[in-house]
């Protein structure tokens, strides 16, 4: 019964931390040069602009995450263990680089959710 609450516990935080990827596809692709995208990356109206094309390429990407923990929960379920595990690693590497390249606060937003998916996980 333990392992049964450990994989669902699991499999919600891998689902969080996929609607949280979809999210960052949402704000990046859609809301980058936005109030909203301007409030949550901090920049001004004419840095959105300029790197708006960049933004939304990195959103897809941060949808093909999104996609991939998805399909490895709610398509593959049980057989879908190593599809999570490679894109919260994805999740995690990612996180820790925006950490030392762009801003510390991505550390907290997109690598520790991916982090703790991926203990969860690992505990199966």
């Amino acid at each position: 019964m333990r392992w049964v609450a450990v994989t669902v516990i699991a499999d919600v935080v891998v689902v969080l931390v996929a609607f949280l990827h979809g999210y960052f596809l949402i704000l990046e692709m859609f809301f980058w040069d936005k109030p909203m995208g301007l409030r949550a990356f901090g920049h001004s109206k004419e840095k959105a602009e300029a790197t708006k094309v960049l933004a939304a390429n990195q959103g897809l990407y941060n949808g093909f995450i999104a996609a991939g923990l998805l399909w490895g929960c709610l398509v593959q379920g049980v057989t879908g263990y190593n599809f999570k595990v490679f894109f919260l690693l994805c999740v995690v590497t990612a996180g820790v680089f925006g950490a030392f390249t762009v801003s510390k606060k991505i550390l907290y937003i997109q690598a520790l959710p991916g982090m703790i998916g991926l203990v969860l996980l690992l505990l199966l």
